[in-house]
């Protein structure tokens, strides 16, 4: 299994960013997926999961209304749309199924 996040970086706060996670090695869509975040003296957060096919989401109470999950299971890829973004989303940015974990993309909020 492997995940590779990508699409993080440096943004204002009120920005947006997209981050995508490409996976391999087992049957994409057949698995629901997750977004973790992890930032320095925090514990790390939850912060969305779709189901296999897509049809089912949940997030956060501190990223409803502002993060979107999606997947595109013909490019076994899975999405965070990241808007209103504040400094408080700064975090490491984690892909995860079961016991795997990507490398994670860093996201920066700050002016």
């Amino acid at each position: 299994v492997q995940l590779v996040e990508s699409g993080g970086g440096l943004v204002q706060p009120g920005g947006s960013l997209r981050l995508s996670c490409k996976a391999s090695g087992f049957t994409f869509s057949s698995y629901g997926m997750s977004w973790y975040r992890k930032d320095l003296g925090k514990e790390r957060e939850l912060v969305a999961t779709i189901t296999s096919g897509g049809g089912s989401t949940n997030y956060a109470d501190s990223v409803k209304g502002r993060f979107t999950i999606s997947r595109d299971n013909a490019k076994n890829t899975v999405y965070l749309q990241m808007n209103s973004l504040r400094p408080d989303d700064t975090a490491v940015y984690y892909c995860n199924i079961e016991e795997y974990w990507g490398q994670g993309t860093q996201v920066t909020v700050s002016s």
